[in-house]
């Protein structure tokens, strides 16, 4: 091989180099900038939860200085809250379950009729 057939694959190889950097030099950036663009929407919204979080900010009272009466009236309407929403809570799987366990023989087909069979 000649000389310069040396020289010709040595600077194709560079300009390759060349190309390659540049390519991912140039995806870096963009995925860069697009970072860049998702921090400051996520500086905006950490801000607006802030002023947010600032406003529903409530008071500390220590329940030590309340009134005894008070905290019993609270503490036994939340317990009755309580009841009342796992009550709630119950009657949905309830009627959840009937859905699932009544059938209308009507809309069963004839193969799975057996199933509906008590014996």
């Amino acid at each position: 091989m000649p000389w310069w057939s040396w020289l010709v694959i040595w600077i194709v190889l560079v300009l390759g180099l060349l190309g390659m950097l540049a390519f991912f030099a140039w995806w870096l950036f963009r995925k860069v900038v697009a970072a860049g663009r998702e921090a400051a929407a996520l500086m905006e919204k950490a801000e607006v939860l802030s002023r947010r979080a600032e406003e529903l900010h409530e008071t500390f009272e220590p329940a030590v200085l309340a009134d005894a009466d008070e905290l019993r009236a609270q503490r036994q309407d939340h317990l009755t809250e309580r009841a009342f929403a796992r009550q709630a809570r119950r009657d949905a799987r309830v009627r959840r379950g009937r859905l699932l366990v009544d059938v209308d023989p009507e809309m069963v087909p004839a193969r799975f009729a057996h199933l509906l069979r008590r014996t």
